[in-house]
């Protein structure tokens, strides 16, 4: 191994029975140094990173090469030295905090477990190292959190108590897989701009693994994309995201959405009102525990034109949705459509939801699912539900072979297609999005992106989509409403939003958009640091 290097990886290679993961993959880290491997689903980006901690040892994974992490040869050494290296020198985040952090102690006492596994020390010592950390990834009042169990800290905390278990040692790498796939935009900047700030204070190595192109932007110097388990590109992240060489770097970077972009295609929208709600609220819970999810909300959506619906977890946007679909009842006001008052659902609006898997019936073939709107209309001969169902499948960009197939059979963006083809079959004038490409990758969000749009001009459908990603809503909307604690802070034509926000909120989600570009990033960093009123 290099004297330099931190991190030596040469000639990897991970067979799962039959599956090569990895491919003869090659790289280094400098102490201090960052690097971001970057990859679509199944490119086996955490692959390598459980290989760089030896975590295939015991599971019937065939790995092969050279690993050198921290002054350790991963492959040749003894448990007891892996046990050494995995915490104190070397350190994981994963992307799940809560699968990582156990329910039912305190967060403090599970940060001094690590620390006094690694250096013996006393409980008393060992508690006030667990303050100290989480002190210095931002826990607020920490000698008192630390007393708190996991389901009591938000998710950008547990990402923060995971980072500050990871620092209890003060390892020389942390391995960071997809910190930040599952936090809202705010948070994700503030886990994002933590890890800097470790980074230039103590001098920590970081491997970022991320499908996330905006996010290693942001946070690393070295870039190295793989797909298929092979490296395709590497180099300063600057050059890589600048002037990518090879074919499917400029694929990748061409897929991801931006909210500098406008959209490319607008619609074109008529005067007529297809769906319109009106002063709704709805609560949940009782006596005190009552709280109103939705205040106030009033929307209008015309026919061909796409109205987004933007805002992180809790802000009432997917409560929103369900009630303009008639999925749940206001409390106060109401839904019209087509200047009719709706109470429950019917086929004018249909609605597509964020997980595909869990919308289908796992032991029904996705034909027969998405055949159901037609039979709920009374429709009864066979053939002609099957030619439908076919005609559906088709120009969702399925096969009519499909028709047989069961849900675990398809991809996620496959799945999401099928759950589209059922919102057609009922013949709908609007279709409520939940979040429709939020767990697809990015080169699979912008072909569902792009069929939605295909589908929204040559049907006149109205769309309503509902999403926490800033840059999908402004790549499909005409106009876009910001949502916060239940009420519309800001709404108006996307490129005016977007161009020149008037509420301090919009201002505040648009500073926390990953940049593709490290300078703008570092920018934008910058712009966080500043105290914004909210």
């Amino acid at each position: 191994m290099s004297g330099t290097s931190l991190v030596d990886v040469r000639d990897l290679t991970v067979d799962f029975g039959s599956l090569r993961a990895v491919d003869g993959l090659s790289f280094r880290l400098a102490p201090g140094g960052a690097l971001a491997l970057v990859g679509e689903s199944g490119s086996g980006k955490s692959t390598v990173a459980a290989a760089l901690l030896g975590l295939h040892r015991g599971t019937g994974a065939r790995v092969r090469g050279s690993v050198h992490v921290a002054g350790t040869d991963v492959q040749r050494a003894p448990d007891d030295e892996l046990r050494l290296l995995r915490g104190a020198r070397a350190a994981m985040v994963f992307q799940d905090p809560l699968s990582s952090l156990d329910p039912y102690y305190a967060v403090g006492d599970q940060i001094a477990e690590v620390y006094r596994v690694h250096t013996r020390a006393s409980r008393r010592a060992a508690r006030a190292r667990a303050v100290e950390v989480l002190d210095r990834v931002g826990i607020p009042d920490p000698v008192r959190r630390s007393r708190s169990r996991p389901h009591e800290f938000s998710g950008g905390m547990r990402q923060r108590a995971l980072i500050a278990m990871a620092l209890a040692c003060e390892p020389d790498l942390l391995i960071a897989d997809e910190p930040t796939t599952a936090l809202d935009v705010t948070v994700q900047a503030q886990i994002l701009d933590l890890l800097h700030t470790l980074r230039t204070e103590s001098g920590l190595g970081l491997l970022l693994v991320t499908h996330d192109v905006g996010v290693a932007a942001e946070s690393v110097d070295e870039v190295l994309v793989m797909r298929h388990g092979q490296a395709v590109e590497s180099g300063p992240v600057a050059a890589v995201l600048r002037t990518p060489v090879q074919p499917y770097t400029r694929d990748l970077l061409g897929a991801v959405p931006r909210v500098d972009a406008p959209r490319a295609a607008p619609s074109r929208a008529t005067g007529e009102v297809v769906l319109e709600a009106t002063g709704l609220r709805r609560e949940f819970g009782r006596g005190k525990g009552r709280f109103a999810a939705v205040d106030d909300v009033s929307l209008t959506v015309r026919r061909g034109e796409t109205v987004g619906v933007v805002g992180e977890s809790g802000s009432g946007k997917t409560t929103l949705g369900r009630m303009l679909v008639g999925l749940l009842p206001p409390t106060a006001g109401e839904v019209r459509h087509e200047g009719r008052v709706r109470t429950a659902p019917g086929p004018a609006v249909q609605m597509v939801f964020q997980d595909p898997v869990s919308s289908l019936n796992p032991r029904r073939s996705v034909g027969e699912s998405v055949a159901d709107p037609l039979r709920a209309r009374g429709e009864r001969d066979e053939r002609r539900i099957r030619a439908r169902v076919t005609e559906l499948l088709e120009r969702v960009g399925l096969e009519a072979g499909h028709y047989d197939r069961y849900p675990h059979e398809f991809s996620g963006g496959q799945r999401q297609r099928v759950g589209i083809a059922r919102a057609l079959a009922a013949d709908p004038r609007v279709i409520v999005c939940d979040e429709p490409v939020s767990a697809l990758d990015v080169t699979t969000q912008a072909q569902v992106v792009a069929l939605l749009g295909e589908l929204q001009r040559e049907l006149g459908l109205a769309l309503v989509f509902v999403a926490h990603d800033l840059a999908v809503v402004r790549q499909v909307s005409d106009r876009v409403a910001v949502m916060r604690g239940g009420r519309i802070v800001e709404e108006g034509p996307a490129d005016e939003v977007y161009g020149s926000p008037r509420d301090p909120y919009t201002r505040q989600l648009l500073a926390a958009v990953p940049a593709l570009d490290p300078e703008e990033a570092a920018r934008r960093r910058a712009v966080r640091r500043e105290p914004a009123t909210v």
